[in-house]
């Protein structure tokens, strides 16, 4: 559990600016229509609100969201669920989608640069530190803390990051540390990362989570700006060039991940794959899972859709509406089908003599009679023919849909539109 705060938390005199204009191509077509952020998790969240309510859960009252690549539901989504900010109580909440505001034909052309282009809009709220997120990660952490071992190491840049296996650690930012954590060099995807000081079997990777004081930050990037040969990158420019000419260090996530009773260890997950969103997702219906959504300490805020209790109906055998060790969302009707194992979104109906076996259920899906469906991932609205059966045989699994390397398929309803 994270350590008590200060009595005049550091975080109110903080901006977070959640970088949220990615597409997270590995998640193909569910990020067709949305964002990576703005896609589904956990009932009837999305990814985004876990570092939007780590912000404000923290004391961080002013927000600002970067977004680009397809935002409307994810502009959707924060307009009705985070429009609770009030300017009269030093509060703010900005959505700043790409407007070419530097220049007629430039968006945004890098996470630096996400932030370069509304530098204006930020020094008007003359807040003295700035916390960048990246919006597309399942944690819970407290930002203070990692705010204060900014200011007490007197560093130019304080880096979160997660102790990994090394050779795991290839797809991210890594950092080679001294005793002292201060950085010695940051490399980007490194083929042979470095290992920890005293642990070289793991690396420390970066979880896109930066403090820097405000002023510093703003000169940092109109340095980078006038730079013609920058790629406007936080980790190909930015942190390099602060790590061989000023004080960075590292924020190890174990120093201010937060935890229930229930949680067993410090929660954090990339669900940028197929493979690895189902497991996160399916991984909540387990008695004990890695990751308590019940925690009414550290509660996850999202857009509360208003809708009636879920219902299961009919009570005869063979057509008895059940569910077992899942998680079944308002809105939901469960008519004389089986669900095991799975996680329903919000509105979802499961038809008669239907079974549902370790699925997870986007928004509005209507499931026909008699399907049988397996280790799935259904997009929002798609409607389920009657009679569909997934997840028995692998070769026509791979010909209808998106099956991955693990054996989870992906079913949208342009993959069910081509089979009529």
């Amino acid at each position: 559990m994270a350590e008590l705060r200060k009595v005049a938390p550091l975080a109110r005199d903080a901006m977070a600016y959640v970088l949220a204009g990615g597409r997270g191509s590995r998640l193909m077509e569910l990020t067709d229509r949305r964002a990576k952020p703005a896609v589904p998790f956990g009932g009837k969240s999305r990814i985004i609100d876990f570092a939007l309510s780590n912000a404000l859960n923290s004391g961080i009252r002013r927000i600002g969201v970067a977004t680009q690549y397809k935002a409307h539901s994810l502009i959707r989504h924060m307009q009705r669920g985070w429009n609770f900010f009030r300017p009269e109580r030093n509060e703010s909440f900005d959505i700043l989608p790409a407007s070419q505001r530097v220049s007629e034909d430039q968006w945004y052309a890098g996470t630096a640069d996400a932030i370069y282009q509304n530098l204006d809009i930020i020094e008007t709220y003359k807040v003295k530190y700035m916390v960048v997120l990246a919006g597309d990660h399942i944690y819970k952490m407290d930002y203070e803390l990692m705010l204060q071992q900014h200011v007490d190491s007197g560093a130019d840049v304080t880096i979160g990051c997660l102790e990994v296996p090394r050779m795991e650690a290839t797809g991210f930012g890594v950092m080679h540390v001294d005793a002292n954590n201060r950085i010695t060099a940051f490399l980007e995807k490194p083929k042979d990362p470095p290992g920890i000081p005293g642990n070289p079997e793991m690396a420390l990777a970066s979880m896109g989570i930066y403090v820097f004081e405000t002023n510093f930050l703003a000169d940092q990037l109109r340095r980078d700006a006038a730079d013609p040969h920058s790629s406007r990158d936080f980790g190909k420019d930015i942190i390099p060039n602060i790590v061989s000419g000023g004080k960075a260090v590292a924020h190890r996530f174990t120093q201010s991940c937060v935890r229930s009773a229930q949680e067993a260890e410090a929660y954090w997950r990339d669900v940028g794959t197929v493979d690895a969103y189902w497991e996160a997702n399916i991984d909540l219906t387990e008695t004990l899972p890695a990751l308590d959504l019940y925690d009414q300490n550290w509660p996850v805020w999202t857009y509360g859709e208003v809708t009636p209790p879920a219902k299961f109906v009919h009570d005869i055998e063979g057509r008895r509406g059940q569910a077992v060790a899942s998680l079944v969302s308002g809105g939901c009707m469960v008519s004389g089908s089986s669900v095991l194992h799975s996680l329903l979104f919000t509105g979802v109906k499961v038809n008669s003599f239907s079974l549902l076996q370790q699925a997870v259920v986007l928004p509005h899906v209507n499931v026909g009679r008699n399907s049988s469906l397996k280790r799935v991932v259904i997009d929002s609205g798609v409607n389920i023919p009657e009679g569909l059966v997934v997840g028995e045989d692998p070769e026509f699994d791979a010909k209808r849909f998106r099956r991955t390397a693990n054996g989870v398929c992906l079913i949208t309803q342009p993959m069910i539109d081509r089979l009529s």
